[in-house]
Order: structure tokens, then sequence, then C-alpha cells
């Protein structure tokens, strides 16, 4: 049995309503405390506290899912039981969790008596229970040490001939519209890793604000019957339903002391129509710095750091956005995340900028990728990418 006299069970990122629902709740602890975010949580275990669970409300493949489970590893080696509570759930996600060590998941909404009950079972018996626990995730294959040689020296040889060309990059983007350079966002990799992916802004800091107004321009509704309008309230504080319902963004673009929504991003760009996607020609919402970058592909130039830091290779299956990596869970479409990830791959240089590509398309191409990767293969992308970079695309 456990011992949990003196200890407190960590609530993160919850709702005022998730909290007062535990608090309510009748747990062998002294305490149920309240920790804003995964660093104030990380910095109270580096500190010692005692802290007999926790238990986080997030989506499972957002930051405060299998990430923080990760940095509360890496912080202790004995770490407290995890516990998840959740909006969307279905087996795939529900055995990810699991295998990355999350103990239990809660899927809203939730009964206070068996939840409590299972957090009790689990807080009585962890001594016996985490025994049990083996963390099973997508095994990726093995970087060969002559691939990280090559990443390291091409990528630092890169950014040290081209940091004239960042420099000017930047002060352009600087001077044309006002925002940050750089910005983040949070991208799955190798073997289901979350890192911080990073590019060059091309586009205006409120580009998400402008998309209803573009709607009539969509290349690819033109001819389609509108829906209905949203309410303006849909876009307030530029977070998704599904992030509103969480008070904070789980899918965060970042940049300095800005930060957009991507999920609610990518979906008002798919607004309107029966279209899945929204594309505009010599769409307004990019500057004009940021056009040159991108059919130049020069936008992408500061992920060469990821490279050096070693959460991509120069070729590799390209890392997705936490909302999609969380619908590619089962066999068919993990082995892709075997393959390290990379700013270059074998869809962007077969099928780059043909419309009719399907996702299927790519996803093959991609365990392809993971199964055949090599440098004879990887020196034969890099070559092919070179004229792909040469394409004009107004994408």
């Amino acid at each position: 049995m456990s011992d949990t006299n003196g200890s407190i069970i960590a609530l993160v990122n919850c709702s005022n309503n998730i909290v007062d629902f535990f608090k309510g709740m009748n747990l062998p602890v002294n305490d149920v405390t309240c920790f804003n975010d995964n660093q104030e949580l990380t910095e109270a275990l580096e500190k010692g506290t005692s802290i007999a669970a926790v238990i986080s409300q997030s989506e499972i493949l957002a930051p405060g899912g299998v990430q923080l489970i990760e940095a509360i590893k890496k912080t202790r080696a004995d770490a407290p039981p995890f516990f998840l509570v959740v909006n969307h759930l279905s087996a795939n996600l529900r055995k990810l969790a699991l295998e990355s060590g999350v103990v239990d998941v809660f899927w809203q909404p939730m009964m206070a008596d068996n939840v409590e009950s299972r957090i009790n079972f689990t807080l009585t018996q962890w001594s016996k229970l985490k025994t049990n626990l083996v963390k099973k995730v997508p095994a990726p294959k093995k970087t060969p040490i002559g691939k990280r040689i090559f990443d390291i020296v091409f990528a630092g040889g890169v950014l040290l001939v081209l940091s004239p060309l960042f420099l000017i990059i930047y002060l352009a983007i600087k001077l044309e519209s006002r925002g940050p350079a750089f910005y983040y966002s949070l991208r799955v990799g190798t073997g289901y890793n979350v890192f911080k992916f990073y590019k060059f802004r091309s586009m205006y800091v409120n580009a998400d604000q402008r998309v209803k107004d573009l709607k009539h321009l969509n290349q690819y509704t033109i001819d389609a019957q509108s829906k209905q309008e949203k309410s303006a309230s849909d876009n307030t504080n530029f977070l998704c339903a599904e992030c509103t319902q969480y008070g904070k963004c789980q899918f965060p673009l970042h940049a300095d002391k800005v930060t957009w929504c991507e999920k609610q991003y990518i979906s008002s760009k798919r607004e309107g129509g029966d279209s899945a996607f929204f594309k505009i020609k010599n769409d307004p919402r990019i500057t004009k710095i940021g056009n040159f970058i991108r059919n130049t592909s020069i936008d992408e130039l500061p992920q060469l750091w990821n490279v050096i830091k070693g959460d991509m290779s120069i070729v590799g299956n390209r890392p997705l956005p936490l909302y999609e990596a969380e619908k590619l869970t089962t066999d068919k479409y993990a082995l892709r995340f075997a393959a390290p990830a990379g700013i270059t791959g074998l869809w962007q240089v077969e099928k780059r900028g043909k419309a009719e590509m399907s996702e299927e398309e790519r996803l093959m191409l991609d365990n392809y990728y993971a199964e055949h990767h090599s440098l004879w293969n990887d020196a034969r992308v890099i070559l092919k990418t070179i004229p792909a970079l040469l394409q004009k695309e107004q994408v």
C-alpha cells in the first residue's frame, strides 16, 4: 500500500469546474493543489514537493499530455501517477496514452464516484502497480552515426554560410509588418516526441482574423454552397471550441509575446462551402517578403537549428501538428513516426506543388521512407529538393 500522508494531488491546467470537481472528493492526501502550467509543476517537483499524483486537463498529444509526463520523468526518477482529463478519446489514443506512462484517462463528462474510486485504488496500490508499467512507443529506428554527423556538418555549414541572408530576412520581416520575425509551433516527430518547430513568419500577425473577410476569394469554394456564418464570438481570444473548454490554447503557435491557436488557424482556413481546403490566389494575408520566402522555402531555414539540436534530420518525414498526429496512431500510420523527422522528404520532392496528391499518397511515401531510409537515398532526396525549391507556388 502506498503512503500518501502529507502529500498533495497536483492539478495542472485545470478549469475552475474541474478544480471544484476534484476538491470535492474524499482522497487519501493532505490537499489538492492547483498549478497554472507545466513549468510551475516541474519547478515544484524539483524543489522536492511531496506530490502523490498529477492530474492534467489536456488532450493526450497536447503540451499538458504526453509531453508533460516526459518532463516529469526527467525531473524525478520516481514519477508520481499521472492522470489525464480529456474531451476526446478513442481506442488508439487511449492505447497511446497508457503506453506513454499515463496511468488513467478520464473522459468528460465524468462521474465523481467512478473517478474517485479509480484514483483511490491507484494511490493505495501504486507501489505494486508501478512495477508493472512498461512504456511502449513506436520503436524509432536508431539514426545511423553517419547520418547524424552529416546532419550536424550540413546544417552547421549552411547556417554559417547563410547567416548574412538570415539577417537580411530578419530585418525585412520586421520592417514590413509589426510582429516577431520567428515563430514556433509544437510538432510531433520521431517516436511521437513533441518539440518546438521554428520558421520565419510569412503572414501578418492577425492573419486568422482576415479569413472570414476573404472567404469569397477561396478558389475551392467559388461555386460551393456557402455555410451559415459563425458568430463573432467564435473567434474571441482566437481559440477553437476545444481549447475554449480548457480556458487556454492546447495547440499554440508562439512568437515572442504573440500567441495564436494553430488548430483555430487551420480550421478557419477550411471554412466555407463544402471544401476541406482554403486557398487564395495571391493571398493578401501573406506579406510581400513572406510570399518570397515561401516560394523559395527560405521560411523553412530556421529548422536547421532543429537539426543541430537533434529534433530533426535534413531528410526525413515531415513532423506533424499535434492535432494531426493524434489521428495517426494505428499500425498503418504509426510507422511514419519510426523514421527521423526531416526538413525535406520523399513526398515533398515527388509531389511538391501537385494538387492531385492525396493524404493517402503522402502517408504511403512516409511509410516507404521509414522502411528504406539510408544515406544514399537521403542524398538522392537532397539532389531532387534543389529543383523542387525552384518551383513557384502561390499556396
